[in-house]
């Protein structure tokens, strides 16, 4: 991944796309922030689903900004933040359809042979060790609440 992240960084300089340098240096400054404090405790440096983790932590803060922006009338700036989204998605796995994640969410009801909404957290866990970076998890936790009820 790490790698990947640099030969982006080196193309996209090479074509002068300034918005996409300033995202992928955003992305490998979180990335080795990181690094630095995983160091400090004493941990090993970033794994690639720890990388994931960011990835999707940074495009929840855009899609944040993008909807505060909007709501302020600030549209050019909107569109700057999705830019930014558009570019870091690049880096996650293909994410899955809707369809795809009713499946995989009754799939881990049934392996951890969940029957009540005390059960959700066995759900979830269970799914974000099979699909780290693949899914938005709070719509999983959505329909995994669904089918407990």
């Amino acid at each position: 991944m790490r790698e990947h992240l640099s030969d982006a960084l080196n193309a996209a300089v090479k074509q002068q796309d300034k918005r996409r340098i300033s995202t992928l240096r955003l992305i490998t400054t979180a990335i080795k922030d990181r690094d630095v404090a995983n160091r400090t405790a004493g941990r090993d440096p970033v794994s690639q689903e720890e990388v994931l983790h960011i990835l999707i932590k940074m495009i929840k803060q855009r899609e944040e900004s993008a909807r505060t922006y909007e709501d302020n009338g600030r549209l050019e700036l909107a569109e700057q933040e999705r830019e930014e989204i558009a570019i870091i998605r690049e880096f996650l796995p293909p994410q899955l359809d809707p369809g795809e994640i009713e499946l995989a969410c009754r799939k881990a009801v049934e392996d951890t042979e969940s029957k009540s909404l005390r059960d959700v957290g066995r759900c979830m866990n269970k799914l974000k060790e099979r699909y780290p970076g693949k899914m938005d998890f709070g719509k999983a936790s959505t329909v995994v609440k669904g089918l407990l009820r």
